[in-house]
């Protein structure tokens, strides 16, 4: 008896388990579904009021108060956000709820233009005996066309996949349709790669690609050239979150920021607004670059990104310019590192603008601090801080007492005194490097990165969405990326477009720009 009742008690409480279990799996599928829902209002709302901008901005008194390539570049940023957000809401309800009715309702696409080249691709299923045994017959086929772009020359990929059918049992086969970046697009992963790499890297809007496109045989409108921006935006938004990631896993980044004018659309003013870059330094092995937008130049930009508050926060040593912004992260545990270029450039504009001698003499003490620098680059981090530590460190003491010394003596208020301030207020973070291999002199190798993007501002000039700045960043961080790991930016962004459709989310890694192997070269 007492050995039926625990069992029946044995029974009882791992029902009562099972059942817990369930409860916590419903309450989790609940929090799941709330969650989606949410994000499906948020996406929805965001279209709504896209679309409302895109209305408004077809009207006369809206362009009224913009130019003629503030308007192209505006027009040229909603259509991306739009075709970016459906996307979005496309693969958080699973189905095509994000084009609405009137979307459906578009004519049928015109077919590609006869006169240009056509290159036959065949797709026959690998085997066309029936499972039953018997030999099938082609019964028909479907056909489709892609474009194709190569610089300067339109041609059309015509693909046509036969239909085979049993007489016997009436099986059909048929080879399956590829995956593209676009579901039932007509672009090619070539001639996206060349639109984003024109874009984002050769600094060519898309009313400028609309003309060169012309001119090659094929008009694509501006408005259909920003949907597939913004579709690739989307689609490589996972490749780039791993980017991120990569880059912050190294112990020691540069950071910097530069401005760029950002449109608001609801009161046709720009206000500035900024791209802040994060890279590994030179002596890493791990070439990598991220950009991130923000609408404004606070610090709260930086600590978000190094995820300051969150259960892993980054604490490694960032090298910087010593622009204040960057303090917040020292109270959480990063290490400061400024750049010595930096406080060189200010006695180097004493001397040359005002042929000032105590300019003259500091520029010696940095040339000799850069100098021994030069020759360290391809020596292991511990054979270079064992040199800093016996040269580096004497130069830079003899600098350090020199400043005190010239600061008793030059008037207050003066250019001068604020040169001598900038670098004795800094001194700790400027010599970090002395007692760190891994850490570089200075800041230039972030701010070579960002040199290109001050050539480019033309094209996200003005935004008119956070999205579209965010976008623009996101893929600028994978072209800028590929270009420094020694890449052809635009093969690179071909075989990734390529690829992305059926590659495995778990190995999203070997996509990045310092992994990356052209796919014929893996086989």
């Amino acid at each position: 008896m007492r050995q039926a009742m625990l069992a029946l008690m044995s029974e009882l409480s791992a029902k009562d388990e099972q059942l817990r279990d369930k409860a916590d799996e419903i309450a989790r599928a609940h929090r799941e579904a709330a969650f989606k829902q949410n994000l499906i209002d948020k996406l929805t709302h965001e279209m709504a009021v896209l679309k409302r901008l895109k209305f408004a901005a077809t009207s006369e008194k809206f362009r009224s108060g913009l130019s003629a390539e503030q308007t192209s570049l505006l027009e040229e940023t909603l259509d991306g956000d739009i075709a970016e957000v459906t996307g979005e809401i496309e693969r958080a309800t699973g189905n095509n709820k994000g084009k609405d009715k009137k979307d459906k309702e578009q004519p049928k696409r015109q077919p590609l233009p006869a006169h240009l080249p056509r290159r036959e691709m065949r797709h026959e299923p690998e085997s066309t005996v029936c499972s039953c045994g018997c030999q099938m017959k082609r019964i028909g086929q479907d056909v489709s066309e892609k474009l194709d772009y190569e610089p300067g020359v339109f041609t059309v990929e015509h693909h046509v996949r036969g239909k085979w059918a049993c007489a016997n049992c009436e099986k059909l086969v048929q080879a399956p349709v590829a995956p593209h970046i676009i579901d039932k697009g007509i672009p090619t992963a070539g001639l996206l790669a060349q639109v984003l790499v024109a874009k984002f890297l050769d600094h060519l809007p898309l009313y400028r690609q609309e003309h060169i496109f012309q001119r090659a045989g094929m008009a694509i409108a501006r408005s259909t050239l920003a949907q597939w921006v913004g579709e690739c935006g989307a689609q490589l938004q996972p490749l780039v979150d791993a980017l991120e990631a990569e880059l912050l896993r190294h112990d020691v980044l540069h950071a910097d920021e530069t401005p760029v004018a950002m449109l608001k659309p609801g009161n046709k003013k720009t206000h500035k607004a900024y791209i802040w870059s994060y890279c590994t330094t030179s002596f890493n092995s791990t070439k990598a670059v991220v950009f991130n937008f923000a609408e404004t130049r606070s610090g709260e930009n930086v600590r978000r990104f190094l995820g300051q508050d969150s259960d892993t926060p980054w604490k490694g040593t960032l090298v910087t310019d010593g622009y204040s912004g960057y303090n917040a992260t020292i109270a959480k545990g990063v290490t400061a590192a400024n750049c010595m270029a930096h406080a060189r450039r200010k006695f180097h504009e004493l001397w040359a603008n005002h042929g000032s001698k105590v300019g003259e003499q500091a520029l010696r003490y940095f040339q000799l601090l850069f100098k021994i620098e030069a020759k360290l680059g391809p020596l292991p981090p511990d054979e270079r801080r064992r040199i800093r530590k016996r040269k580096s460190r004497r130069v830079a003491a003899l600098l350090y007492k020199w400043l005190l010394l010239q600061r008793q003596q030059v008037p207050p208020g003066s250019a001068t005194i604020k040169a001598i301030d900038y670098s004795l207020k800094r001194w700790p973070a400027l010599t970090r490097y002395i007692e760190d291999g891994d850490v570089p002199i200075s800041n230039n190798w972030v701010e070579n990165q960002i040199r290109p993007i001050a050539l480019g501002r033309g094209n996200w000039l003005f935004a008119g969405s956070l999205r579209a700045g965010k976008r623009a960043a996101a893929i600028m961080s994978l072209v800028h990326s590929a270009r420094i790991n020694g890449h052809d930016p635009y093969a690179y962004l071909k075989d990734v477009l390529e690829r992305l459709p059926t590659h495995p989310a778990s190995r999203i890694d070997d996509l990045l720009p310092h992994r990356w192997q052209p796919e014929f070269a893996t086989h």
